[in-house]
Parts: structure tokens; sequence; C-alpha cells
């Protein structure tokens, strides 16, 4: 019987003899059967170890007699047990690999009720909201904004232009669950999970394995070596490596391995300036720190430590959403009113964040795709949905602090902290403060709290006041407190005043239209009252 119980140690025992298997099996190169033996008596101490083809019947025929000679057993005794060893080997690599393929994803396949139910939510009005509403009974607490721009960003994975997105947040505060929680909506056979990946293994994925995949990265710490290759996936679709490759013959030859894309690609970081490449190409979702947003989720876990959640109607309402991402299908998506959207002069990096900006209206199209009436282009055939201004304005309100964060001169855990600084002086009517006293407030490490003091006041938003004679306590006053505001204000203007001219234009567009319709009314109903 042959016992592969220990992975590193198979055995095989008979009558006559005890073998061995040192290191297992390769499961790939079947036309080969490479092994290490050692091979004895059960009733002796003498012990021959012997790396062996199975497969070679020349080098098994030595093998036979140098068993016979150093063991002192039989050649026919010898050579009827490796050949019988060598079919237990090969009975159990085939029935790994037949175990293994059996294990690949099964695509769930909708029933017609399942894809009716699923087709009347999204041809819903009100589907992102019904949305935000279902990915909270997953069981996904707070988070209510970010929740639904990842959701929607994980749905742009179907699309030929994805987004991508980083969350960040301070060590604990959830970035992982969020992420993990919100992907769960996602089905399983369009998604990657990395954990730790070597440098080389993008590069080794079937060429379009990861085409309109969501690859999801749990700690972008642990990704390091990769980084390179999804920036490359990101911005080009497609990576390329040439290798030196040895064929049969030994013959030396350089192939190419192509991976391609699209890709939509997550992952979370308490490092924001440490990937300052990948965020430029991803929308950044700070995590909420608030002690409201802790209050939510110490209750959830209050109550599902009472049993008062129902873990069944969680499972049930991420189902369900996964049904709805099965019934999204690629298609264009067409903004008629895209020469008429401007971002504020305020915005870093206008250019990459303005492609942003117009994918994910184009994202929100896509996933109201049902409730659109299919156009084609008259020179090529294409199908393609057209973007409204109701989906401009929904986008508008999701993204708007995303664009706001990409205004920012200051991290956002720094921003965090002027802002809870900010909130603090107006509590306790102060217009100065020390740094003590901060850190004790707000309890900030000193080192942490000694880089948010460098970054706010390299860029002026804080200073010190000038010390009196005698003085010894550095104090320090906000620069202007309500800076943030008012670039909240200037963002909200902008997208509103985009949205104004579109609205003007459409307005101007229908007055210049002929009333021909209404004349052609009027004269055959006057026909019929002559009749």
């Amino acid at each position: 019987m042959l016992d592969t119980t220990n992975a590193h140690n198979y055995s095989y025992l008979t009558k006559h003899l005890e073998i061995h298997i040192l290191g297992g099996i390769k499961l790939n190169n079947l036309e080969r059967m490479r092994v290490t033996l050692s091979i004895s008596k059960p009733t002796s101490h003498h012990i021959l170890r012997h790396s062996i083809d199975l497969y070679n019947d020349t080098m098994v025929e030595k093998f036979v007699r140098k068993i016979a000679e150093r063991i002192e057993i039989g050649t026919s005794i010898a050579r009827q047990c490796l050949q019988e060893l060598t079919t237990a080997l090969e009975q159990y690599r085939i029935d790994t690999l037949a175990a293994a393929t059996s294990d690949a994803l099964v695509i769930k396949e909708l029933s017609d009720t399942e894809e009716k139910t699923a087709i009347k939510f999204l041809k819903h009005k009100d589907v992102l909201a019904k949305t935000n509403v279902l990915i909270g009974e997953s069981g996904v607490i707070g988070e209510e904004v970010n929740r639904l721009l990842m959701y929607l960003i994980f749905t742009s994975r179907k699309t030929q232009n994805p987004l991508h997105c980083i969350s960040l947040g301070s060590s604990g505060v959830g970035k992982t669950h969020l992420q993990s929680k919100v992907a769960e909506l996602i089905p399983d056979e369009d998604k990657v999970e990395i954990t730790v990946l070597s440098a080389n293994a993008f590069y080794y994925f079937n060429r379009t394995e990861l085409s309109n995949k969501l690859i999801l990265i749990e700690d972008l710490d642990g990704a390091e070596s990769v980084l390179y290759p999804l920036r490359e996936l990101q911005s080009k679709k497609r990576i390329t490596k040439t290798v030196v490759h040895k064929d049969r013959k030994g013959t030396t030859k350089t192939i190419h391995l192509t991976v391609e894309g699209p890709v939509s690609v997550a992952g979370c970081t308490t490092q924001e300036s440490v990937y300052e490449d990948n965020s430029n190409r991803s929308f950044l979702l700070y995590i909420d720190e608030s002690e409201v947003q802790d209050k939510k989720i110490m209750d959830y876990q209050r109550a599902e430590s009472a049993g008062r959640i129902s873990k069944n109607n969680e499972f049930m309402a991420a189902r369900f959403l996964r049904d709805i991402q099965r019934m999204l299908k690629p298609i264009k998506v067409i903004n008629p009113y895209a020469e008429y959207l401007e971002l504020p002069p305020s915005v870093f990096k206008p250019r990459r964040t303005n492609a942003h900006y117009l994918q994910f209206i184009e994202v929100v199209t896509f996933y109201k795709q049902w409730q659109r009436v299919k156009k084609y282009d008259q020179q090529t055939g294409e199908e393609y949905i057209e973007t409204t201004i109701d989906d401009i304005v929904e986008a508008n309100k999701l993204i708007i602090e995303v664009l706001l964060r990409k205004s920012d001169e200051i991290t956002g855990a720094c921003r965090n902290y002027l802002e809870a600084l900010k909130k603090y002086l107006h509590k306790n009517n102060q217009t100065t403060f020390t740094a003590l006293e901060i850190r004790r407030r707000l309890k900030v490490k000193k080192t942490t709290q000694w880089r948010y003091h460098q970054q706010l006041m390299g860029s002026y938003y804080i200073k010190k006041q000038k010390q009196k004679k005698g003085e010894t306590i550095v104090r320090y006053e906000i620069t202007n407190p309500s800076e943030y505001k008012e670039l909240e204000q200037q963002i909200t203007q902008a997208l509103q005043e985009s949205i104004i001219k579109i609205n003007s234009l459409s307005d101007s567009k229908r007055s210049s239209v002929p009333k021909r319709s209404t004349k052609k009314t009027e004269q055959t109903t006057k026909t019929k009252r002559g009749n």
C-alpha cells in the first residue's frame, strides 16, 4: 500500500521490502517519474538510497541488480516491487491532478427567476441607493460612501478602462476588512486574491487569465516586488517578459511571456507617500476613523455576540449582489456631455484625475445599463449606451470626497490630524495650542505628531507663535481654519457649474426643435372635427 500522509516521505510496504519515497514526487513533467528511494528489508538495517527515473527501463534494470546485491534479495522480487510501486505512484499522480482540476471554480449559472429578479433590481430608478442599502445588509458597517465607491470600482473590471483603489488609514481601523467584505460581493470567478507574490509570478499567468479580473492585495507592503508589473497592467493593460528557454533538444531560445488585462486593482496600506506611483493611478479611499464609525462597529460587534445578527440575511444579500454582477454585460459607454465637464484648477495632477472622473461617470452608466436604450454606431455597428445628466449628478455626489483629497497638498493621515485639531480648538474656543496638549487630547504618538507638524509647517497650515522673553513652551496656531471648507466649496461649485451648463445646453436644444409636430396635431384635430 502507498501511504502519502507525509508529503515529504511517502511509504510503500510489501512483504519483502520497505520502500520510502523521499521528498515525494513532482506532479508536473508527466513524461518522467524522478524519485529518491530508500529501500530496506523489514527486518534488516541495511538501507539502499538511490535517485532514479522509474520510467527509464535501463536505469531500472541496473537498479534491480543493485537491490538484489545490496539487500540480498531475488531480482524477480525486486523488479516486481518496483513495477508495483511505479503503478501506485502513477495512479496517485493522476488522481491528484484530477482532484486539482475538479477543484477549479464552478461558474454559477443563474436560473430564469434569478435573472429576472436581478434585472428588475437593476432597472430600478434608485438603483445606486438600493445597492448601498444591500451592501450594508451584507455586513458592511458604516462607510456608506466608501463602500459604494469601492463596489462601483470593483464593477469597473468589466469595462475596457477599469478603475483602481487604495484604502488608506491607520493600523487597525478596518482597511482590509472593508476591502474583503466588499470583495465578497464580487463573483469568485472574477477576482484574484493575493497575500504574498514573488516578483515574476505575474508573468506566468495564462495569457488571458487576468483579463477583466479584480486583483485584491491584502497589504501593499507584502507585494512590493509585484508593484511594477501591476502598474504596467494598470496603464498599458498588458505586461511582457522575455526569458531564456531550452527546448527538448537543448537548443536555447528566447520566448515572450505576455499577460493581458485590463484589470482592476485594489490594495490597502498605511503608507500613502510610499506608494505614490500606485496612488496616482488609483482612487484613494480614506477609512472613516471617527467616533461615530467606532460606535457603529462596536454596536454591531455587541449585537453579533448577542446573537441578534442574522448571518443568513447577510449571506442572501451578498449572494444577490453577486447575481447582479453576473447580469452586467460588457458594453461601450458614450458620455455626450463629457466636453462640458471641468474640474477645478485646485486638483493636483489634473490630467490623470480628469480621466478617472470621466471613467467613474462611465462606470455609473455601465451599472445602469438595464435602464438604457441600446444604440448602434452607424459606421461600425457597435452597440453602446449613453450617459444621462442624472448619472453625472450621482457620480458627482460620490466622487466629491475623492476629488477633495486629490486637491489636498498634505497626506490623508495628516489631514485627519489637522481637522481633528481644528475641531478641538473650536470646541474649546482656543486659537493656539502646544504639541503636548494635543498629543494628550488626540492620543497621538510624539514621533507621528512631529511628522505631521513638519508637513503642516512646510505647507504653512500651522505656524509657531513668537515666544515671549523667558518663555520655553512652544505654541502653534492654525493659519486659516476654514481653508478645507473653502476648498470643498470650490470643488462643489465647479461640479455644479458643469451641471448647470449641461442643463442650459439641453434646454436650448429642446427649444430650438421646430414645433411641426404640434401643428400637425392641430391640423389633424380640425380635420376630425370637420368630418
